[in-house]
């Protein structure tokens, strides 16, 4: 039986274990007490630029990877209420409404009535709808989502233009009883793989995250953006009509981000949005590919490099004040569409023209870089034109480069032999 010393009552104990509370109280907040800086973060700045463009944002990572806390923090700095929605826990008519019969169901219909989160985000004009969970859903659940994440509608409720929506999945691999993401849903985000990055991590835990900021779109440029950013996909997309719509085959990857005219619609977006803001091509790139695929996304990035390249015509008019890219496969570009131009209309003057700019580009650049344009060049001389003394200087470079070839073929003969 216990002493009496060590028997306390609840009304002797309430005071002093409140006053311990309060203490740890205070340490918690201290502990939450962080700040932010400016820091060059690429998949947070990919994260901004599509809440920026309106746009459904899917972050992709495994469980503890920081998704959940970078939303928080995005709501924070951006100055939006976050609603958080747990996917998984909720059935189709949380999403889709519940029937509510009015007096007279034949005259006026059965309304779907919204649940308590979206009237709230309603009322309140803005703010930032987070679905986290996703890949845990089941396809009932999936399916009720499609309004929501494309038309913004849940039941008989517009959610109003000022709410953002991000959501957040894990690998089904990693998921807690997780299911792949049906097509039609996948095919309405634009995908993020959100990884930690390791002095990101260690900087934050001791008490400075990076700042989270909405992109700085320049006014004069808005209409030269929306102008390119049509260029380039239409172009593509013309040039390569097989990228408009292709559904993969395998359901794993009908989950990920696949071209298709909505999604094309996206990247246009989002190219218009990233030219205004002068983003760079490491996060245009995570953003295209997170909306049409990798392979279709690296194609437009191609497409949209050369749109910025000289016009052959320009080049041939005066070779000698020619500013080719720096950039390898740029200037192989260039130089190719110099040699189609010359096949085009065929002139002796503009043979001669190509020579010198093939020259050029010997001088200032690497010499492999000539070899197959100037091979081309030669095949299109006609039997009255006379060969021009630069081709003299291409000569060395281009016999240089066949040996080389030559040998390395050779080399590669022998070690497949065993010999």
């Amino acid at each position: 039986m216990p002493t009496s010393s060590s028997v306390t009552t609840g009304a002797s104990s309430g005071p002093a274990h409140a006053s311990r509370l309060d203490v740890a109280a205070d340490l918690l907040a201290l502990l939450h007490d962080t700040a932010t800086e400016p820091r060059i973060d690429t998949q947070l700045e990919a994260l901004t630029l599509a809440v920026a463009a309106d746009l459904p944002v899917l972050l992709w990572g495994e469980p503890g990877i920081g998704k959940t806390a970078a939303l928080q923090q995005l709501a924070a700095a951006l100055d939006l209420p976050l609603t958080t929605v747990i996917a998984s826990v909720h059935e189709p008519s949380d999403f889709s409404g519940l029937p509510v019969v009015g007096d007279d169901p034949a005259v006026q219909g059965v309304p779907m009535a919204p649940p308590d989160w979206a009237v709230r985000l309603a009322q309140s004009g803005r703010g930032l709808l987070f679905l986290d969970e996703l890949s845990t859903a089941p396809p009932a659940v999936q399916a009720a989502l499609l309004r929501l994440v494309l038309e913004r509608r849940v039941g008989a409720l517009r959610l109003p233009a000022g709410v953002r929506i991000v959501a957040a999945a894990n690998p089904r691999s990693s998921a807690a009883d997780g299911w792949e993401l049906s097509a039609p849903l996948a095919n309405r985000f634009v995908h993020l793989q959100w990884v930690h990055d390791h002095e990101v991590v260690v900087r934050g835990l001791g008490g400075t995250w990076p700042r989270a900021s909405l992109p700085r779109l320049d006014p004069e440029r808005l209409s030269e953006a929306v102008t390119f950013a049509r260029r380039a996909v239409c172009g593509l997309l013309a040039a390569r009509p097989a990228l408009v719509h292709r559904l993969p085959s395998n359901e794993a990857r009908r989950g990920g981000p696949w071209p298709s005219p909505r999604s094309w619609e996206m990247a246009l977006r989002l190219v218009a949005f990233a030219t205004a803001a002068n983003t760079s091509r490491d996060v245009l790139s995570l953003l295209v590919r997170g909306t049409v695929g990798d392979g279709p996304g690296l194609e437009l990035l191609a497409a949209m490099d050369r749109m910025d390249l000289p016009d052959p015509e320009a080049l041939l008019a005066d070779p000698a004040a020619a500013d080719l890219p720096e950039r390898g496969d740029l200037r192989q570009a260039v130089l190719d569409g110099v040699v189609e131009a010359v096949r085009r209309r065929p002139e002796k003057s503009r043979w001669d023209a190509a020579w010198a700019l093939l020259v050029r580009a010997l001088e200032t650049g690497a010499p492999d870089l000539v070899v197959v344009p100037a091979s081309t060049l030669a095949a299109l001389r006609r039997a009255d034109w006379d060969v021009p003394a630069s081709i003299e200087q291409l000569a060395g470079a281009v016999s240089l480069s066949r040996r080389a070839d030559e040998a390395a073929v050779r080399v590669a003969a022998v070690a497949g032999t065993g010999r």
